[in-house]
Parts: C-alpha cells; structure tokens; sequence
C-alpha cells in the first residue's frame, strides 16, 4: 500500500474521534455556552466503554454508557456555568482535568488491556475502485458520522430548532423577550454537546485503538475544540478541518514507515504545528471571523 492510499484509507476513522466531538462543542458554543471540558468528558467515556465491551458487552451498549457518561459530566459544567453562573473557562477547565482524574482512576485496573474492534462496512464497486476504494471501506460508526454532520448542519441552518439554537446564542435577552426558554435550551445543547463527546471517546478506546491507557486521548478534545474555531463555527468547516487533521496524522505515520529523515517527535507534532498555524491565518481574517463567531459566547446570562 502506497502512503497516499493509506491516507485515504485510514483518513476518516482518524477524523471521527475529532469530529464527533467538534459537532457536539459546535452545537454547544451555537448556544452561546463555551465548554472547554471536552478532554476529560472523552477520557471519562473512553474508560467506560472500555470496561463495557472488556466484560463483554456489545459496543452499541458502549457507546449508550459514554454517551450518558458523557452527558452526565457536561451537565455538572452545565449545572455551574448556566445556574451559578460560573466562569465558563474555569468552569471547563476545572471539568476536563476532573474528567481526566477520575478516567486515571477508574481505569488503573484496565491498563493496557485490550479488546477486538468492530467490523468494517464496503460500499460495493466503490470500494474496489484502485487507490481511493479503502475510503469506501469503513466502520458504522464511521458512517453515521459523516451522516450526523450532514444533519448538524441541515438542522442548524435550515430548521427551526437551528434557528432557535442560533438565537440564544446570538442575544439570549432577546430570545427570552419573544418566549424561548433560553436555558433550557442551553442545557439541552450541553447534554448534546456531552454525549456526542461521550461518542468521541467511546470510537477511540473501543473501535479506533480497541485498548485503554491512562492520557490515550492525548489532546483529542483539545483539537477538537480548535476545530470549532478553524471552521469558524460553520458545520462543513468544522468537517474539512477534522478530515485535514486525520490525513496529517496518518501523514506522520506513513512518512515514518517511508524512512524520512527528520525526528520522530518533530513528525508526531506536525499535525498540532499545522494546526496551529492554519488557526492563525484563519484568526487574522477578522471579517471572517466576525462574520460567524456567535455574539454571546462564554457570556453569563
């Protein structure tokens, strides 16, 4: 296999863990609410499904416990960010090294255990195709992924519930003035944001890399919440972002196989480095920017 085909075909299940947890904080921040959090909501729902499909249950009963893992911790966020009022970067922050915490330790007893993943799903004829064909042969969870962004993004910009989103985010006095119930909105965008990061670390430490380590989401959620921002708060943006990262960090991979020349650590970072990079070319666009950023983000109401 070529390095290109094997970017192309490892490229969307190395994006998903991203992506799903990039929609879930995209519908959250939507809503006005910043939840910086994700890290430690994916590292607390990785180790409980891991422990679900360890003691042989089925992943789809792994993905429903870190689903509700997750949102049972977003909801504590939710809980001091929308009633107490609480600052909503410390408040994230103190939830994601929380999350992380109690990740550490329930899951020292299932260190470097492993499990089997699931099977993968061919498109017919489309996965025969040479050199792309590997694109069409992916995981269900894979492909509900790339079903959920499409109905993120036809929900928020076509629908009511979209607008609604998009209104108490935009100016929540406002919202409140014409009868939404601006938090209980709120709260449901949190819960939604939990469980779709619940997903997130629920496809990593059972499909993607079928183990537990304690730090295995090494900076997933972070990356993600960078995603938001790289996509300026635009779904198909968000989407090409969490693609884009996917095929870097199977480019360090594959240019290690090939022999390059240049430090392992260097290729490892080139993902973030990109990253980073490509966020302060988008940042210094402040028309862009204002244009779709969200005019009440992390304000308390």
């Amino acid at each position: 296999m070529s390095g290109i085909e094997f970017i192309l075909t490892g490229m969307l299940a190395a994006a998903t863990p991203f992506l799903l947890a990039a929609l879930g904080e995209l519908v959250v921040e939507k809503s006005g609410v910043m939840n910086l959090g994700i890290e430690g909501i994916m590292s607390l729902a990785a180790v409980v499904s891991f422990i679900i499909v360890y003691h042989g249950a089925s992943h789809g009963l792994a993905f429903v416990g870190a689903g509700f893992a997750g949102v049972a911790i977003a909801l504590v966020f939710g809980v001091l960010a929308l009633e107490f009022r609480a600052d909503q970067v410390a408040t994230g922050l103190a939830i994601g090294i929380f999350g992380q915490g109690l990740a550490a330790l329930i899951g020292k007893p299932y260190e470097s255990l492993i499990t089997t993943g699931i099977d993968k799903i061919r498109l017919p004829f489309l996965s025969d195709l040479p050199m792309v064909g590997g694109l069409f042969t992916q995981d269900i969870v894979v492909w509900l992924t790339l079903a959920a962004t499409l109905a993120i993004a036809l929900v928020l910009r076509h629908s009511r519930l979209g607008l609604v989103i998009r209104a108490v985010g935009e100016n929540p006095h406002a919202a409140r003035a014409i009868g939404y119930p601006v938090i209980a909105i709120r709260y449901g965008a949190i819960a939604f944001g939990g469980a779709m990061a619940g997903f997130a670390g629920a496809y990593a430490a059972t499909v993607y890399t079928p183990m537990w380590a304690d730090g295995m989401i090494a900076g997933r959620g972070w990356i993600a919440l960078a995603l938001v921002v790289f996509g300026t708060w635009v779904t198909g943006r968000v989407f090409a972002g969490a693609i884009l990262f996917g095929a870097l960090s199977l480019a360090e991979l594959a240019a290690q196989a090939k022999g390059v020349h240049l430090p392992s650590q260097l290729l490892a970072a080139m993902p973030y480095l990109v990253t980073i990079i490509i966020l302060g070319i988008i940042s210094s666009n402040k028309l862009r920017m204002k244009r779709n950023s969200v005019a009440s983000l992390a304000k308390p109401f």
